[in-house]
């Protein structure tokens, strides 16, 4: 199994928007790509709330395999978030690993 976590931060602003609202946005934006693809596993966006979080926003995934990892990240519902999240986001991390 392949794991696939995304975390990033956000603008203090973006587009008229908080960043407070930029981060449910994105999150909203993330949920629709539930069960996109075959291979697709646990998906869960989480926005983090505790005191000392460097990140406003995190992504934890699963995939059986690098080619659906491929076919996630390919995948026109998923495409269509980079403009969005490129212009909001001040920051992001990534790490892929398998299990």
């Amino acid at each position: 199994m392949l794991i696939h976590i995304i975390m990033w931060t956000f603008k203090e602003e973006h587009d008229g928007g908080t960043k407070a609202e930029n981060v449910l946005k994105a999150k909203g934006l993330l949920e629709q790509c539930v069960g996109l693809v075959p291979g697709q596993g646990r998906f869960e966006p989480r926005i983090g709330s505790m005191p000392g979080c460097t990140a406003d926003l995190m992504l934890y995934s699963e995939f059986t395999d690098e080619a659906a990892l491929k076919a996630y990240q390919t995948h026109p519902t998923h495409v269509a978030l980079a403009p969005f999240l490129k212009a909001a986001v001040s920051g992001r991390m990534c790490m892929d690993y398998v299990e």
